[in-house]
């Protein structure tokens, strides 16, 4: 390894100590909304997770050729994530021959001399395992550093996915045969079930295409359900709906009824170019009419499952960006994404971590501009993006809290948190900071009263035009009422001691100061121009609800 490469990953590594992950005993369980530690007190764990690519042509876990793969696990941790969503392959477990094809008769059978090469300098123990066994390996090695795993089955047929009419997407087509489905998860239940890393089972990734049915959904999600949980009733069930793992509005008239008790969880997906292929509204429609709509969207069709009289956890198992930060569509949809997570607090997985493929669609080595290392494994693609996901990897609110709910205020398109500098008797400074040294501020949902800083007297407030925020005694003043006023329901409104309206404000800049200014596609103050195409994104701020001490 080269010393500079070395010396990046020695960083990497050191830079985890400052992430530590929460240890929890195994296994998990669910209660209400909540993932929880089943054999402890039930405190909450929050699956903060990164997919994993195994399923393609080659059916090996991505990168091996770039890292050994005991680095690989440190550097997802010191990344802050604390679970990997590692995808299968049907056929893998279902048909010797490909699961029994060794790793370098896998890759050598397509060519792919440097990659076989790559593997025996960096993990040469794997070399001349099965495709199982080295598949089994690496979940073993991710438990080794305190990694939990969630086993998704991704496709049948090994291949890139999602197309809607590539056989891989329903019961019955052309490689989705369900007998054959029901096999693989029985072997896959089996072959992990004395593994308590291996926390979860997702039964099938996106399910979509012309032959998709309720009727047929029903019925082969719950032999699915009942095959895992017979097996190892000690995992989590994760069942996906159905249109590209987006609608999930079905179990509103008919909920999944099953004997699974404490183990069911769903998830669906989410990105920009979520139905609608080119993502093209979030460039070309007014900004926050589209947030404000998608995550209507979102919570009606799945996020919904864990409201409600009857909740259930809910997993967002894909997401995902050009980590890059060179995609306008992209980076206007991860601070709306942002806002929306984090305020509800949801578990999730990241779409993705390889950097690479070692082939895919017919291309050998290409890039993966999603993924959150780079192109050779040895560093984050984008430090920043990471620092804009911190917010989502804290745990928020937990059940059963005997804190008070506060709210957190933040920022998306920085992922910083507005927090309070200065000493009692000092000028305050309202800025921006890491999130886990926010302040804590009451409101009232944004509808014209005072935000207060809990623990003190004083409230926040507007003073003018480009001037930062600051704190006040006076909170009943029109300068301190505070209220939402966009269809995004991110611009935080009050007026300045001249009557103008101005809006919370991240500076853009390398100041983390927080200033108020007019409202971008500001009418009166009491709202937004719906038809405004201006860009909003560093008016942006939400209202976070936590309760942890």
């Amino acid at each position: 390894m080269k010393m500079k490469e070395r010396k990046t990953l020695e960083t990497i590594l050191l830079i985890s100590l400052l992430f530590a992950i929460e240890c929890h005993s195994l296994p998990l369980s669910t209660s209400g909304r909540w993932v929880v530690d089943e054999e402890a007190s039930g405190e909450r764990v929050k699956l903060a997770c990164v997919n994993w690519v195994s399923h393609l042509q080659p059916m090996v876990a991505e990168g091996l050729h770039k890292r050994p793969v005991g680095e690989i696990a440190g550097v997802i941790l010191s990344m802050g994530f604390n679970c990997v969503r590692l995808t299968w392959a049907t056929y893998m477990f279902t048909r010797p021959s490909y699961g029994n094809r060794t790793v370098a008769e896998s890759l050598g059978g397509l060519g792919l001399s440097q990659a076989k090469e790559g593997v025996a300098k960096n993990n040469p123990e794997l070399l001349n395992l099965s495709l199982v066994d080295a598949y089994e390996a690496v979940v073993d090695v991710l438990g080794q550093h305190g990694v939990m795993v969630v086993l998704d089955n991704h496709v049948s047929n090994p291949k890139w996915c999602c197309a809607e009419g590539d056989g891989n997407g329903f019961f019955g087509d052309k490689y989705f045969c369900p007998k054959e489905w029901l096999q693989g998860l029985t072997i896959v239940a089996n072959r992990f079930k004395d593994k308590s890393q291996v926390v979860a089972m997702s039964m099938r990734n996106e399910l979509r295409g012309p032959n998709q049915t309720e009727h047929v959904w029903y019925k082969q999600i719950r032999k699915g359900a009942t095959t895992i949980h017979s097996i190892n009733p000690n995992l989590l069930v994760i069942v996906s709906g159905l249109e590209f793992d987006t609608d999930l509005s079905f179990l509103k008239q008919k909920p999944l009824k099953l004997k699974i008790p404490n183990k069911l969880v769903f998830e669906a997906h989410w990105y920009s170019f979520t139905a609608n292929p080119q993502g093209v509204e979030w460039v070309k429609q007014p900004l926050n009419q589209i947030c404000g709509n998608r995550t209507e969207w979102f919570e009606s069709g799945a996020t919904f499952v864990g409201t409600g009289s009857n909740p259930a956890p809910f997993f967002l198992s894909e997401f995902g960006v050009d980590v890059r930060g060179v995609n306008a569509r992209d980076n206007r949809f991860l601070s709306c994404f942002l806002a929306f997570v984090s305020q509800r607090d949801l578990d999730w997985a990241l779409w993705t971590l390889q950097g690479s493929y070692y082939y895919k669609d017919g291309v050998v080595g290409p890039e993966e501009t999603y993924g959150v290392l780079d192109y050779n494994w040895d560093k984050p693609r984008n430090p920043k993006f990471l620092n804009r996901m911190r917010i989502m990897q804290l745990t928020l609110q937990v059940p059963n809290s005997n804190v008070s709910k506060y709210h957190l205020i933040v920022h998306p398109r920085s992922g910083r948190c507005v927090s309070v500098k200065g000493e009692e008797g000092q000028q305050h400074q309202i800025h921006g900071t890491n999130c886990k040294k926010g302040s804590r501020w009451s409101h009232d949902d944004g509808n014209g009263g005072a935000i207060r800083l809990m623990g003190s007297g004083l409230c926040l407030k507007a003073v003018g035009e480009g001037v930062p925020a600051t704190l006040s005694t006076d909170c009943s003043s029109p300068q301190a009422r505070w209220k939402l006023i966009s269809a995004s329901k991110l611009h935080i409104a009050a007026v300045g001691e001249k009557g103008e309206p101005l809006c919370l404000d991240g500076k853009v800049s390398n100041s983390s100061s927080i200033l108020t200014r007019k409202c971008i596609c500001s009418l009166h103050g009491d709202g937004l121009d719906s038809n405004c195409h201006k860009n909003p994104l560093r008016q942006w701020f939400k209202f976070v609800p936590s309760n942890l001490p």
